[in-house]
């Protein structure tokens, strides 16, 4: 069916399965990047860590279980609220938990990053490089698409 002769319930039924498939992409990285996080703290040598790197780990798996959560919530919140009627109302809610969740998930990745260059070559080298990770994230899922959004007279209904 061509978009501009969909129902509104049609639309929220593909817009929800666009948002689902958009999140299994994400989801799958989220999940792996915390669950390695959730085995450092047990690795030999962690304990050598001193407390500023130990803080730093404590936001890169912390941002990483809220990205996590952020990309299950709608499927969660899909199986509760099914036959509701609420289908536009868990679209628009999962689209912000999409965008939670990526920010999320970059602050963990610099994190991560700014972590284990700071462990190889110290300081000036992983400042840099956990600089340019959080730039190109934001670029690349944020900012980018802001400006398309923007050039685009704001989109639509999707």
């Amino acid at each position: 069916m061509e978009p501009d002769k969909e129902t509104r319930n049609e639309r929220a039924d593909r817009n929800f399965v666009e948002l689902l498939q958009s999140a299994r992409v994400a989801v799958t990285g989220v999940q792996v990047l915390f669950a390695f996080l959730l085995t450092v703290p047990f690795s030999q040598g962690f304990d050598k860590l001193g407390l500023a790197d130990r803080r730093l780990f404590y936001v890169a798996l912390v941002s990483a279980a809220i990205a996590s959560i952020c990309y299950i919530a709608p499927a969660a919140q899909h199986r509760v609220l099914f036959r509701q009627g609420l289908k536009e109302t868990l679209v628009r809610r999962s689209n912000l938990y999409g965008i939670a969740g990526a920010l999320a998930l970059a602050v963990s990745m610099t994190a991560a990053t700014l972590l284990v260059v700071d462990y190889l070559f110290h300081n000036t080298v992983a400042v840099i490089t956990a600089a340019f990770v959080a730039l190109l994230a934001v670029w690349s899922w944020f900012v980018q698409p802001v400006i398309d959004r923007s050039a685009n007279g704001d989109g639509g209904s999707g």
